[in-house]
């Protein structure tokens, strides 16, 4: 499904959180030139607001993160009190003390500055006279306005998500809406840290993923360096998280807009429904696709493989397809059987399966338990496992799931005539292979349709079906009458029409030759 969505374009990220640093450098607070005499390395505090207060106790009117402006006109000429002020304000986690210099204090404190030192705790000095009023209301204006901010960002993202959402839109969609808003890489995994999905710029996203083992080890750690994590899950149970990857914005805004990708992705999988293919089966969807079509150099996606917990490091890549079989039950059969592997579903009834198995194991021999263990599976009697050489070199992983996929093409609808084995190669496909790697090619759809022109009718369709049985084994008249439930003499009858339509005489071994080839491309055009 199309999904065709008004373009929201990025909202403008919040302001960081005012520092003290940042209120220090403001044109107002510059005017009454200011000095750090105490705490100069807490400059990056952020500010909660700004507090304009004289009374020795005035720790009990904070709450935290305020800058706090004080004349100091009751705390003149008491040490105690000036000390116990600035406790005060330590105990009360404030940010910073902003002294005016004046009548009271006409020069910076000692008693004042020596707390303020051994408290850790910000002390600045204007030394020329300024309107607090001035400093409180550029502060509050700018605090507020990114209050304001944060509320349109979050209701934005909402709005955004939600659209998605309701119009049906796949997870990528989601996560590139959260990236663009985020401007930084965005990850989703599951419980054991396994990649399930990503969105952002493609280098930046490599470049994350690169690292991703050493990201994986620290994910339970604190937050820092703008690595934001919201969790996943719902109905008491956890099953992933969704990361931001290196936000450069404010971390509250960072956290908000976790928490509300959150949300989008926890209602998206619930509207998914039981029939919707998981996170994990489309993470493996989107990488084994990207292979197989060779888009994307495969140096490219190794990073994406080994996030998705694909062992690379030294390691023999054997890339299958598997012809109508069932993608859950292939999982299935690669967990108890211990081996690792990804499973993708492609297009047209196949399946694609990379093995990686150790150096020193017989992949050869795991294929063919692999197809064995899988027949044995409930509805997998008839499921054809076509096999390319194994590769040891991951640049070769990508030749390797075309050359699977052109066997498995090569031998769709034929494995009971073919009698082929377990597992099916490139070896054991002959003429019928060949001829499928050429079916596009102009000279041979003429031939085709040159060869086999009488029987190319409505007319001729049970006709064209007796001669494919007829080539398909080994021109065996018994064998043909047995499969299409007739009396020899009726067989007779038709194939002699069929030479009639055709102008040919099928006994004659390169005029069947000719037409069997003819009718080999045919089928592989059709399909």
């Amino acid at each position: 499904m199309s999904i065709a969505l008004q373009s929201w374009g990025p909202v403008e990220p919040l302001e960081p959180a005012l520092s003290v640093r940042q209120v220090l450098s403001l044109e107002r607070v510059l005017a009454g030139e200011p000095e750090v005499v105490a705490g100069a390395s807490q400059l990056d505090r952020p500010v909660r607001w700004v507090h304009v207060a004289e009374a020795a106790d005035v720790g009990v009117m904070l709450s935290g993160g305020e800058m706090v402006l004080t004349t100091g006109v009751l705390l003149a000429g008491d040490e105690n009190a000036q000390t116990e002020y600035i406790r005060s304000l330590h105990r009360a986690e404030a940010a910073a003390v902003v002294l005016g210099l004046g009548r009271a204090f006409p020069t910076p404190p000692d008693v004042m500055r020596r707390a303020a030192e051994r408290c850790a705790l910000p002390m600045v000095v204007l030394h020329r006279p300024f309107p607090f009023a001035e400093l409180t209301e550029e502060v509050q204006s700018r605090l507020v306005r990114r209050k304001f901010a944060a509320v349109s960002l979050s209701e934005a993202v909402r709005t955004a998500l939600t659209t998605l959402i309701t119009a049906g839109a796949p997870l990528q969609l989601l996560l590139d809406e959260i990236a663009q808003h985020a401007a930084c890489p965005v990850v989703v995994t599951n419980l054991a840290h396994r990649v399930l999905a990503t969105a952002g710029e493609r280098s930046a996203v490599d470049d994350v993923l690169r690292d991703w083992e050493r990201i994986a080890r620290q994910a339970g750690g604190s937050e820092g360096d703008g690595w934001i994590r919201a969790e996943l899950g719902g109905r008491g149970e956890r099953w992933g998280q969704i990361m931001l990857c290196g936000h450069r914005g404010d971390t509250a805004g960072g956290r908000l807009l976790a928490d509300r990708a959150a949300e989008a992705l926890v209602l998206h999988r619930m509207l998914g429904g039981a029939s919707a293919h998981t996170w994990e089966e489309q993470s493996a969807q989107s990488l084994l696709t990207d292979l197989v079509s060779g888009v994307v150099p495969a140096r490219q996606l190794l990073p994406r493989a080994r996030a998705a917990g694909l062992p690379v490091n030294r390691r023999t890549f054997v890339p299958l397809v598997v012809r109508d079989g069932d993608p859950v039950r292939l999982e299935r059969v690669l967990r108890l059987l211990g081996m690792p592997g990804l499973v993708a579903e492609l297009a047209d009834g196949a399946t694609a399966v990379l093995l990686s198995l150790a150096r020193d194991q017989d992949a050869e021999a795991l294929a063919a338990h692999f197809a064995a263990r899988l027949r044995t599976e409930p509805g997998e009697p008839r499921t054809v496992v076509a096999a390319a050489a194994p590769r040891t070199v991951w640049d070769e992983v990508p030749s390797g799931l075309r050359e699977a996929q052109h066997v498995a093409d090569a031998v769709a609808d034929s494995s009971a005539a073919l009698g082929l084995p377990a597992v099916v190669r490139l070896k054991d496909v002959h003429l019928r292979g060949l001829v499928r790697l050429l079916r596009d090619d102009p000279h041979v759809q003429s031939f085709a349709e040159r060869e086999l022109d009488g029987l190319l009718c409505a007319a001729g369709d049970d006709l064209l079906a007796v001669l494919r049985t007829y080539l398909a084994t080994g021109r065996n008249k018994s064998r043909t009458a047995q499969l299409h439930h007739v009396s020899r003499p009726a067989l007779y009858r038709r194939l002699e029409a069929i030479e009639g339509r055709l102008g040919v005489d099928l006994d004659d071994f390169e005029q069947a030759a000719s037409v069997h080839i003819a009718l080999l491309a045919h089928d592989a055009q059709r399909s």
